[in-house]
């Protein structure tokens, strides 16, 4: 294949092989046992598998086999033997495609049997992003998104053209992710809040940010979009016909321009009402220093 293949064609190939990664997954979820906890600001970044090194080598071998020049950046790269083989795991110039993946997103919830955990995969630019894929196995299901393409979803034995255009059922409800939780005194009056921080338990689940794809959520505000995860689901929620910015509701950077491989803050909503209010809620508000205050971590 082309050594600059298009986001399209990274989509089409890759797809078979993630299908079986979450065929591994889902069966695996019962049985997998925990790596030692990662170096992180709260239980959800730091939680690590061997579903996550797994899915992540099996994605890293089938990019290799059929792109061997492209570049990637996986979120266990310090872990994989096969980082070296990748030209390298930033973006580049206009034009070079940087993919990306979180092999497991949700890997608290993965643990703890829940169903609302994803492989997302990533086509980035210098300017933005130019396809996601994120699969859901426990729900037979996945998304997609070409930019400007509008988002798609099917079961995960449909291909791509197969998928039908996502229509959005948003609910009330909004949710703040990690380091957010003060910010539900100016917004509970009006709307039902779910804290990542403060109302997750192992024997309690709640929504994660796909549930905005999925009709359980009208709202999401995070402190930060990682481009594995939060930022590509926030471009999922976008081209489905979310607003999508920053916590000033100004249009979000370029990829380029950002740190660390995420976005500032990102507030998402489904309707343009909801938008305003988690704007004004914003406004003056100063992200939390803990992830956990209510002493949860």
């Amino acid at each position: 294949m082309s050594s600059t293949p298009t986001p399209h064609q990274i989509l089409v190939t890759l797809l078979p092989p993630l299908r079986l990664a979450a065929s591994y997954a889902h069966h695996m979820q019962s049985k997998i046992a925990a790596q030692p906890a990662k170096e992180g600001p709260n239980p959800f970044s730091m939680a690590l598998t061997d579903a996550d090194l797994s899915v992540q080598t099996f994605v890293e071998v089938a990019l290799l086999g059929s792109f061997p020049d492209i570049r990637f950046y996986g979120e266990e790269f310090e872990q994989s033997y096969n980082t070296k083989y990748f030209r390298a795991i930033d973006l580049g110039p206009e034009g070079d495609y940087l993919v990306t993946l979180d092999p497991i997103d949700g890997t608290l919830f993965y643990m703890d049997g829940f169903p609302n955990y994803q492989i997302i995969l990533t086509v980035l630019n210098a300017d933005g992003f130019e396809a996601v894929l994120a699969l859901s196995p426990a729900e037979d299901r996945y998304y997609y998104a070409l930019r400007g393409q509008g988002t798609r979803v099917g079961q995960l034995a449909q291909d791509l053209d197969a998928c039908s255009r996502l229509t959005l059922s948003p609910a009330k409800a909004v949710l703040l992710g990690t380091r957010m939780a003060p910010l539900k005194s100016r917004l509970s009056d009006r709307y039902p809040i779910i804290s990542v921080s403060e109302d997750y338990a192992c024997d309690r689940p709640i929504p994660n940010v796909n549930g905005i794809l999925k009709g359980q959520l009208g709202g999401v505000v995070l402190s930060a979009g990682k481009f594995i995860d939060g930022a590509a689901l926030a471009f999922l929620a976008q081209e489905a016909g979310c607003i999508v910015t920053d916590h000033q509701g100004q249009s979000l950077p370029r990829l380029d321009e950002c740190e660390d491989y995420a976005w500032p803050g990102v507030a998402i909503a489904t309707a343009p009402d909801l938008h305003r209010d988690l704007i004004k809620a914003l406004e003056g508000f100063q992200i939390a220093t803990s992830e956990f205050p209510t002493g949860q971590a």
